[in-house]
């Protein structure tokens, strides 16, 4: 799959807050995601999320 800078995943597990929504931030190497509700920032391989992403929308849209 290739992730866009804007997209939008939703995540399998929930966030320490609470929110499984993530914005990508970065895509490089590494993949910067951006939790949003709370607003912290990780860098994952894209191995790792791949793992973790459950549905992802590049327009801005989440459809689960």
């Amino acid at each position: 799959m290739v992730y866009k800078v804007g997209g939008k995943i939703t995540a399998k597990k929930n966030h320490a807050c609470g929110g499984n929504q993530w914005e990508v931030a970065r895509v490089g190497a590494d993949i910067k995601i951006k939790c949003l509700k709370c607003g912290r920032a990780i860098f994952l391989s894209v191995d790792e999320v791949k793992k973790i992403v459950k549905s992802y929308s590049d327009n801005g849209e989440l459809n689960d």
